[in-house]
């Protein structure tokens, strides 16, 4: 069975809109039924052209008997709709009809009285204008007679103006107002000039007379030095009003006010005394450039096409004053100074730009502030070098009050590397907290300034050092009054020692402070880029620092161990070791040996600190090997036969080759006894080979014996390798033996005997001073 269609939605919507449409204007929806009746078909029920046969027909063919029930329940519903809707239309419309009709009637009552008051309202206006034409016919005559009155008095007073202008000219001249006689001279001109020639003749010539003598002052004081700056411009101002040609003294007045610049630019003076008070209200240099800016104002009115010059005028006076800025932060001035000066500029740069904008002074201003920003910061370091300098050639001065303490010498420059260093970045922080206008453009490039200036400080500082352990460099040392010879021998060494620890405090507490402080107040920047040179590299300096510390420390073991071996070269090489006598007590050299050696000990404790002992064998990266001392090889050289002593040092060569080997020369450590220790050791090497290159006989090798063996004791204390120091002195007596044509030793009660005589007297003359 077939199914009926179901109407759309669209044709049920377009129902209601015809409906309405024809409800509001049946016209209209005839004329729309009318049209769209030649399109529609016959079944369509909506349309004017609807068969009701032809559509019965057409359902029943197409649906079954269900399809038509339904057909016909879709249809009585809509039936059902539409009578609502209609009555809605109704009703609502039946409202407004109602409404409208209420208005109009309230309407029609108050416009019934309004046609009388309004003909009230016309006979007054028109009573009101007959009385005012009335008294505007009474006062006519008399309203023209006021007005004729008054323009007499007008023209009355006018020449009473006239006549009184010579005496005002002549007031005002004795008063110097001359800006209100060309006030009052230009007012009178016109009538001066209609009847100048007849009845005014007489007060035109006075005026004419006082008026040359007003353009001569004014040219007085156009010309004057004396006058100021401000006071010439409204000179000149004034003769232009007068339509004086002025323009003839342009360059005169420019030529004046490029003279007047030097009242306006800082001195040094002024400079320190405005870093004092920022703010200086009445201070002569912000009068001056105050009067400057009111001359540049009044200039640029009379000369409207003098604005290059004035520019440049205004550039040089910016230029000049920068230039006396970096020139003055050479010396030593603080962050507050440098501020005060900068403050000062800009407050001028400021005032100059409101009168000359096209200079762009502020860009201008900003290149040679940033010159002066960086010369500050270079002289700051510059200072700090030359303090630490200072601290550090005390030690070689010759002050004639003896010797210069370390101690004290080492203790000044720890502390003015590190609390001059912290107090210079405290400074700069100043420039980097301040609210300046100039300054805060300038921010992230005195960063940079900042941390590229410290870099090069150090790389500096590393030169002076290296510079100061240079013994060439003589004509320094003379310069700055230094000591010279075996004085400053010492106090260089001593020098030497102080760097090489200066250097390790640098590296190791130094270096990390300033980092820190760095990374705290000096963060950013990197505006100069990589050709300007790198920024703060604190693994750089402090590797600099480690291998410069390292150096010192060698050079001084080497400058004092080059001292000793003088010694110990001149006692070998001096006397005839194969006629030598009999050993009768310990020779001075001894003595000698033991001063230079408490020398350096007084040094290494007032700069070094203290290390731990060892007597043991110590590990190095050199190594010597030897036979140790024992008592076997004491017993042969007890031996009196000359042939068994010569056979005993066979069998010594023979067991150094079995022997364990024992350590000499060890890394230099930054401890007094490293020091110390190292000192000896490379000493008695040196004593070694010196006494290889001699030849001695049976007494001299007993008088070396005897040297050795009273060294053993007091070396022993001073050392931290015991170990190492017995075997390098048995080293040289067993060299002294192989050099000996009878190496005889002497039997141990002698030797015990010396010793004891030695050590009594020693004691005797260290008791005798006490």
């Amino acid at each position: 069975m077939m199914v009926a269609d179901e109407v759309p939605l669209d044709d049920k919507a377009k129902r209601m809109r015809d409906l309405l449409s024809s409800f509001y204007s049946p016209e209209s929806a005839m004329s729309t039924g009318t049209d769209s009746a030649k399109h529609a078909s016959p079944d369509d029920i909506n349309s004017n052209s609807f068969d009701p046969d032809h559509y019965m027909n057409l359902m029943v063919h197409k649906s079954n008997l269900e399809g038509l029930l339904q057909r016909h329940v879709e249809m009585a519903a809509e039936i059902k709709n539409l009578d609502t809707d209609l009555q809605m239309l109704v009703y609502e419309n039946y409202n407004k009809f109602i409404s409208a009709t209420d208005t109009i009637k309230r309407m029609k009552s108050n416009i019934s009285g309004m046609e009388t008051n309004m003909e009230q309202l016309l006979e007054k206006i028109m009573s009101v204008q007959s009385r005012s034409d009335s008294v505007n016919t009474s006062l006519f005559d008399k309203r023209e007679h006021i007005e004729k009155l008054h323009r007499t008095c007008n023209l009355l007073r006018k020449v009473q103006f006239i006549y009184d202008l010579p005496d005002r000219l002549n007031k005002c001249i004795k008063s110097e107002a001359y800006a209100d006689a060309v006030r009052f001279y230009t007012g009178a001109m016109p009538i001066l000039m209609a009847y100048g020639d007849s009845s005014f003749r007489d007060c035109k010539l006075a005026s004419e007379e006082a008026m040359a003598t007003i353009v001569k002052n004014l040219q007085g004081k156009l010309f004057s030095d004396s006058e100021s700056i401000q006071k010439r411009a409204e000179a000149a101002v004034l003769l232009k009003q007068l339509e004086y040609p002025v323009d003839n003294l342009k360059a005169k007045l420019l030529e004046k006010l490029d003279q007047s610049l030097k009242d306006i630019q800082l001195k040094p003076e002024e400079i320190k005394d405005v870093s004092v008070d920022l703010t200086p209200s009445d201070s002569a240099h912000e009068a001056s450039i105050n009067e400057f800016v009111e001359a540049v104002r009044a200039f640029r009115v009379i000369f409207p096409d003098s604005e290059e010059q004035l520019v440049t005028l205004a550039k040089d006076l910016v230029t000049k004053n920068f230039a006396i800025a970096e020139e003055y932060v050479q010396t030593r001035v603080c962050a507050a100074d440098l501020l005060g000066v900068l403050r000062v500029i800009w407050n001028d740069v400021l005032l100059l730009d409101e009168v000359l904008q096209e200079a762009a002074l502020s860009n201008h201003s900003l290149e040679a502030a940033k010159a002066v920003v960086m010369s500050y910061i270079k002289s700051a370091f510059s200072h700090l070098l030359q303090d630490i300098s200072d601290s550090l050639l005390k030690v070689l001065k010759k002050d004639g009050m003896g010797e210069y303490s370390l101690e004290v010498a080492l203790d000044a420059s720890t502390k003015a590397v590190l609390q001059g260093g912290m107090n210079i970045l405290q400074e700069f922080r100043k420039l980097l907290d301040h609210n300046s206008g100039i300054l805060v453009r300038l921010r992230e490039l005195t960063i940079d300034f900042v941390q590229e200036g410290i870099q090069d400080f150090f790389r500096q500082l590393e030169d002076h050092f290296l510079r100061f352990s240079g013994r060439n460099n003589s004509s320094a040392f003379k310069d700055h009054g230094l000591v010279e010879g075996a004085q400053g021998d010492k106090a260089f060494a001593g020098l030497v020692l102080v760097l090489a620890q200066l250097s390790a405090f640098i590296e190791q507490t130094v270096i990390p402070k300033i980092t820190e402080e760095i990374a705290t107040s000096f963060t950013g920047g990197s505006v100069r880029g990589y050709e300007y040179g790198p920024a703060f590299v604190p693994g750089e300096i402090c590797r600099k620092f480690r291998s410069a510390g390292e150096k010192f420390l060698h050079l001084y073991v080497n400058v004092r161990t080059q001292r000793i071996s003088f010694l110990l070269k001149k006692r070998f090489s001096t006397p005839n070791w194969v006629k030598h006598k009999e050993p009768r007590e310990v020779h001075m050299f001894v003595d000698l040996f033991l001063q230079e050696l408490e020398a350096i000990g007084t040094e290494v404790k007032q700069t070094l600190p203290q290390g731990k002992r060892k007597h043991r064998r110590t590990d190095s990266n050199g190594s010597t090997a030897s036979s140790r001392r024992n008592p076997l090889r004491e017993e042969k050289l007890n031996r009196s036969n000359t042939q068994k002593a010569r056979s005993q040092l066979l069998e010594t060569h023979l067991a150094k080759l079995f022997k364990q080997k024992v350590e000499i020369f060890t890394k230099v450590e930054y401890t007094q006894e490293s020091v110390v220790t190292t000192i000896v050791k490379l000493s008695l090497k040196s004593l070694q080979e010196f006494v290889r290159l001699q030849t001695f006989n049976r007494s001299g090798f007993q008088q070396v014996q005897l040297d050795i063996q009273f060294l053993r004791i007091p070396l022993r204390e001073i050392v931290e390798d015991e170990a190492a120091i017995d075997f390098l002195l048995d080293e040289v007596i067993v060299a002294t033996a192989e050099r000996c044509l009878d190496p005889i030793p002497l039997e141990p009660p002698i030797l015990d005997k010396l010793i004891q005589a030695k050590l009594a007297k020693s004691k005797e003359q260290n008791a005798i001073p006490s």
